[in-house]
């Protein structure tokens, strides 16, 4: 038999591919809890929220120049979050993750 928390670290980094990969995640480690894939699923979460409820407000500028510093500062965390997934390691997403973790504390629990 394979050891499954080899299994189920990948899905810490399926989390941060899309909303739709957050939400798989989340379903596959509610039986088995993995700690690595709740904690990176809160950061994900928590950063796609955000995205989409920044983006609606960004695009309402109508400036190119903003509209590009809001996506590279979070393609920037998620990348960010996407390595220390790879790297199996429980890093928080600069400034936000602390705050991720605390409002979807109930996430993995």
């Amino acid at each position: 038999m394979q050891n499954t928390s080899n299994n189920t670290d990948s899905y810490a980094i399926v989390a941060y591919i899309t909303l739709i990969g957050t939400l798989i995640a989340f379903y596959m480690n509610r039986e088995e809890r993995n700690p690595l894939v709740s904690f990176h699923v809160r950061q994900a979460l928590g950063l796609w929220l955000l995205q989409m409820f920044l983006g609606y407000f960004i695009g309402a500028f109508d400036s190119w120049m903003i509209s590009m510093s809001f996506w590279i500062f979070f393609i920037a965390l998620f990348l960010y979050g996407i390595f220390g997934a790879v790297g199996k390691q429980m890093n928080e997403v600069p400034i936000l993750g602390p705050f991720f973790q605390k409002i979807f504390s109930s996430i993995g629990q």
